[in-house]
């Protein structure tokens, strides 16, 4: 498994060609994933090991990757704390019980373990299906991105409630976050011990703060879980929607690879980066809906970009859109894997 193009290019180490593989892969793009959501809600499809199984799989089967990703939600952390998680069509994740002062921080359980099983389960039943053929990546949501969820009781434009809160209320969002990133660590170590192959950190709302707020509400606490992880041979990948400006703060973390969005040059991320950070990312994803000359054009624009430098991973800036055209991912995928130095 240490030969695998992922593991050896998230290692810093030569490959013969980017490795590829997409955040939200196994999504709602595939109609196949909409033949198993159709018949399950999407707790139910993150809790039923087998399910959660089939789901992962999906990618591997129909695009070829090079790695697969546990099916799973960044905020089954926050449910397994004490949120009262739901999921509707169109609206996306609700908490019915929003984390709004000191006596909510209070009520959040952070042994909980027992409670996120389940996913421990799920690894070892796709482990089983992959056989060693390609790693599996486990995540987590990172806490200000998690903390984000529980504060406004949902998905968010402008964060004024988790702002409010750690603007007039810092003490109240440290309790908070620092809970979360108990929490954290756990689930990963969890996910380690059940088998995952590397774990992503995901902060998919980190740009929705300043520099300093950053530094205090985010970065800290990201640190600090990678910094806790059992991470012999398992590489971190550190992502948040931010970072082509937070990537110089993420680096002080020590992942072992950095997710980047669409909005930097990979390149002159990667040079500024120390030795040793591995980069992944950052096609744009809307050119996964433009014409196939297009997609060719622009992965192959970013690989001459990336030419001889070791530690790529070919990745989106940020997850596939639903609308997405299949053919399209299954091409993208197709161009990467023809593609040599």
């Amino acid at each position: 498994m240490q030969d695998s193009l992922f593991l050896r290019a998230a290692f810093s180490n030569n490959t013969e060609r980017p490795p590829v593989w997409m955040m939200r892969q196994a999504g709602r793009f595939m109609p196949e994933y909409w033949e198993i959501k159709n018949k399950y809600s999407f707790l139910e499809m993150c809790k039923t090991p087998e399910i959660a199984a089939d789901v992962t799989m999906l990618p591997v089967d129909l695009l070829g990757i090079d790695a697969a990703i546990l099916f799973s939600d960044i905020l089954v952390t926050a449910e397994a704390m004490g949120g009262e998680l739901s999921f509707t069509q169109g609206v996306g994740p609700r908490f019915a019980n929003p984390v709004r002062n000191q006596a909510h921080v209070d009520a959040l359980l952070t042994d909980v373990g027992d409670r996120l099983k389940y996913v421990a389960d799920a690894i070892k039943v796709i482990q089983q299906r992959l056989n060693g053929s390609i790693p599996l990546i486990g995540f987590a949501g990172a806490p200000f991105t998690v903390m984000s969820y529980l504060v406004e009781g949902g998905s968010s434009k402008d964060f004024k409630l988790t702002k409010l809160l750690i603007h007039n209320h810092p003490e109240i969002a440290h309790q908070l976050l620092a809970k979360i990133a108990k929490v954290t660590v756990d689930y990963l170590n969890l996910q380690i011990e059940a088998g995952v192959n590397a774990v992503q950190l995901f902060d998919s709302w980190a740009l929705a703060l300043s520099w300093d707020d950053y530094t205090e509400f985010s970065h800290n606490y990201n640190k600090e879980i990678i910094s806790k992880l059992n991470r012999k041979d398992v590489p971190v990948i550190s992502f948040c929607k931010g970072s082509s400006v937070f990537a110089p703060l993420m680096a002080e973390t020590k992942p072992d690879v950095i997710s980047v969005d669409w909005n930097a040059d990979l390149l002159n991320i990667k040079k500024a980066l120390p030795a040793g950070i591995a980069v992944q990312g950052n096609l744009d994803p809307h050119i996964l809906y433009a014409d196939k000359t297009v997609i060719k054009d622009r992965i192959h624009r970013l690989f001459e970009r990336m030419r001889g430098e070791n530690g790529f991973i070919f990745n989106l800036g940020h997850g596939i859109m639903p609308d997405i055209p299949f053919d399209n991912v299954k091409y993208a995928v197709e161009l990467v894997k023809e593609y040599r130095y």
